[in-house]
């Protein structure tokens, strides 16, 4: 055991704290290089410091015979050679079996004679062992010996030379070290198992045995050079297939974010590229690698090891009652956000497959929840993320699932797969920034009961979905699939096209809706492009054998259609609502006032009567976002009421006050230039008429197998279609019945609940055939109009 030296105990002997060099491992090469650094360069040449390797087995032991010192984590930093200013490790490093940021000790030799500027010393933030030791006891807890001390001080000296190395290499490279020791050598998690172990009746030993594999099992053991080799890996899915275009402002913003808080980037996902994707656009950007929570499914080999290593957290689907397991995962958590590590999950919990938000997800808010509730963190922001495509190779996989074909295991055989249906240009990637908002203060109003706090991530999830579709914006081929999906299979030419294009345009810009690439469409060279290229990806069909080319939606196409449209559906929701209540409360109004002696054509109850057709259409206008709940995501009410009225405003400025009769509402709507309801609302009405149908069909029987009852809605779907009952067949959609099933299931229309579920069965099939039927309404006066701009009719 080496003793210490000379100017160590002059510097203890001068009153001065004697300096200790600590370096976690060195080779021979790098020992000397840091020798040379002390005596020329080091920290203090008239205190000269010790090096000390704690590899070599003598940390423990020197630590107990040291008092105090200062000690200065010390570390060789190899980087690889630049190319083009980038210094990143490549596959072809590896190919030549050297890791050019770990060379070994012959190649350590070389690169510091003839390639110096390759290796740099960096000095971690000295402390001394009283503070250390202060530090330790408060994390461990008084009973803690030596040896986890020795480990404490190890870690504490790599975590200060990851700082000192992030300010070499850039923020990308936040990686953390030695996690699951430090989770399991904390005081307050070994108290949690301890109260785990008696609680579940299991001896200590074993609890903390199965936490230990559980964290082996989920911790992302990050390195710099499997976060290079990653992106390298994953590079040709999605470089070469779209031109990424992101939010820059929004980035500004997270970056002075992420100086005083961990983020929590929350994106949509409608592809397998999702992450990689984002991954480029913050690497370009200087922000640390975000721990990536994600499905086991996706942990197969050879991908699932060095995803695990640049950073993946792979977390089991399900936890069942695994106790342990649970307290591991909040665990892990809470030190990842104490640490201001950055994570990254998709909360719908899978792809879309219609291309619009699925319903959210809360086990992981939980955990990040949990971790604030704890004291682990101070706060954590939500980032929420919008990334949209022009075009998607698997959208056809997406819609094959809608309409009920299994989905594919992932393995590397999908991923071949998937790799070859990449080599294409797919247009522009658009990646958006919604606004982010700390989670403490959305929690802070919350009550301690589970409900309460359930509640509160409910509304938080709604925050974030709410904030990824104000980010999300309208793009071209969100657009032309609207307009050819709202005329059925009726087929236009451009000039059509473009004519019934113009006052949708016109809405968006007074909107002020976030848009991309959509003022193109009025040039007819640039909107032919735009209909060219969906014809290439086979969603557009294009006859040119008469006077002039037509366009239509591809047969069976119909679903891949939708998915494009539906990635801008929600900014024209509010509208569709307000055409329905217009219809809806102009109704009303007439049928109020028709009586025998009368007849239909009364005036109608004027809009200062407080029950008259305003308020009515208000009360349908609120029963309609009830109706559509499970389908989109609506701010709270007065914001809701507020946006509607702003529509209102836009189609009549002056309707609250001219709310007539029906033909007068209907005139004021077509007066508007365009309907949106049928383009807009249709396929998930019918969808909704369909299992309604279905559950009035059964009378009070209860449905206790809801797959059972999805076969059935397919094939009847199928029977509509045929009749014309339903839009197309964007309507048959498995995912779109599943959404309103849960709904029959909100509204307590699916187990017996007394003895009139027949007949509440009854009124909600009949309120949906109400509310298709008014959808048909808004369908033959936009087909009126579009008749007068395009000279067509149906």
């Amino acid at each position: 055991m080496p003793e210490p030296s000379r100017a160590f105990a002059a510097a203890a002997a001068a009153g001065r704290p004697p300096r200790l060099a600590l370096a976690v491992d060195a080779t021979d090469t790098e020992r000397r290089l840091l020798a040379e650094w002390l005596r020329s360069e080091g920290p203090d040449a008239a205190t000269p410091a010790e090096l000390l390797v704690a590899a070599d087995g003598s940390l423990d032991a020197r630590l107990r015979r040291e008092d105090d010192a200062l000690v200065i984590p010390v570390r060789v930093v190899w980087l690889p050679r630049a190319k083009d200013g980038d210094r990143r490790t490549r596959w072809s490093d590896l190919v030549l079996l050297a890791n050019p940021r770990r060379p070994g000790p012959r190649r350590q030799q070389h690169i510091a004679s003839q390639e110096p500027g390759r290796c740099r010393i960096v000095a971690g933030e000295p402390a001394l062992l009283s503070e250390l030791r202060t530090r330790h006891q408060a994390e461990a807890g008084s009973a803690a010996g030596p040896e986890s001390f020795a480990r404490y001080v190890r870690r504490a000296a790599v975590v200060a030379l990851e700082r000192a190395e992030r300010r070499l290499t850039g923020d990308r490279y936040k990686v953390p070290r030695l996690v699951a020791e430090q989770i399991i050598d904390g005081a307050a998690f070994r108290a949690e198992l301890s109260a785990l172990a008696a609680r579940l009746g299991l001896p200590e030993p074993e609890v903390r045995a199965r936490a230990e594999a559980a964290l082996e099992e989920l911790v992302a053991v990050q390195s710099r050079t499997a976060i290079d080799l990653w992106s390298g890996m994953m590079r040709p899915l999605h470089a070469g297939t779209w031109r990424v275009d992101a939010d820059e402002a929004g980035l500004a913003r997270l970056r002075e974010e992420n100086k005083r808080h961990a983020l929590i980037f929350l994106p949509s996902h409608r592809s397998y590229a999702d992450s990689f994707v984002l991954a480029g656009v913050l690497a370009r950007h200087d922000f640390p690698a975000n721990h990536i929570v994600g499905g086991s499914n996706l942990n197969f080999w050879p991908v699932g090891p060095l995803a695990r290593r640049a950073g993946v957290v792979f977390i089991r689907r399900s936890f069942g009652q695994d106790e342990i397991y649970k307290a591991v995962v909040q665990e892990y958590f809470g030190y990842l956000l104490a640490k201001r590590f950055n994570l990254e999950w998709y909360f719908e919990g899978g792809r879309s497959r219609t291309g619009k938000l699925r319903a959210p997800r809360y086990g992981l808010l939980h955990y990040a929840a949990a971790a604030l509730q704890s004291g682990r963190a101070e706060d954590v922001y939500l980032v929420p993320v919008s990334i949209t495509y022009d075009r998607l190779a698997e959208v056809s996989q997406l819609a094959a699932e809608q309409a009920g074909a299994v989905k594919r295991k992932e393995g590397l055989a999908w991923l071949a797969r998937y790799a070859r249906g990449q080599r294409h240009n797919a247009g522009a990637a658009q990646v958006r920034f919604g606004a982010a908002f700390g989670m403490r203060e959305r929690l802070a109003g919350a009550g301690a009961s589970e409900q309460e706090q359930r509640h509160a991530l409910q509304k938080i999830a709604f925050e974030v979905a709410v904030g990824i579709n104000r980010a999300a914006p309208v793009t071209a081929n969100a657009l032309v699939t609207l307009t050819l999906l709202g005329v059925r299979d009726q087929a236009l030419t451009l000039g059509q096209v473009r004519r019934v294009l113009e006052p949708i345009l016109g809405y968006i810009e007074i909107r002020q809706i976030p848009a991309t690439g959509v003022t193109v469409l009025r040039d007819p060279a640039a909107l032919g492009a735009v209909l060219a290229e969906l014809h290439r990806s086979g969603v557009v069909s294009i006859y040119a054998g008469g006077e002039e080319p037509v366009y239509a939606i591809e047969p069976g196409q119909h679903l891949v259609a939708a998915f494009y449209r539906n990635n801008a559906i929600h900014w024209f929701v509010n509208r569709a609502i307000v055409e329905l209540s217009m219809l809806y409360a102009a109704e009303w109004g007439t049928a109020k006032n028709s009586t025998p002696e009368t007849g239909p054509s009364a005036p109608a109850a004027p809009a200062t009567d407080p029950g008259g057709p305003l308020a009515e259409g208000r009360a349908e206008a609120r029963r309609l976002r009830d109706q559509l709940k499970f389908e989109f995501f609506f701010p709270d009410r007065e914001t809701f009421e507020a946006e509607l009225t702003g529509e209102m405003h836009l189609i009549a400025p002056d309707w609250d006050a001219r709310a007539g009769t029906a033909e007068q509402v209907r005139g004021l709507l077509s007066q508007s230039g365009f309907l949106m309801a049928h383009r807009v609302l249709r396929s998930f009405l019918d969808a909704q008429l369909v299992v309604a149908e279905r559950l009035a069909g059964r009378g009070a029987a209860a449905v206790a197998e809801s797959d059972g009852l999805l076969d059935e809605c397919e094939a009847v779907g199928k029977q509509m279609l045929l009749q014309g009952r339903l839009h197309g067949p964007e309507s048959l959609s498995r995912e779109l019945f599943s959404s309103a099933l849960r709904l029959a299931a909100n509204h307590g229309l699916l187990q017996p609940g007394g003895r009139d579920l027949a007949a509440r069965r009854e009124q909600s099939a009949s309120y949906v055939r109400d509310l298709v039927a008014r959808v048909r309404i808004a369908e033959s006066l936009d087909a009126s109009l579009r008749a007068e701009v395009t000279g067509v009719t149906r």
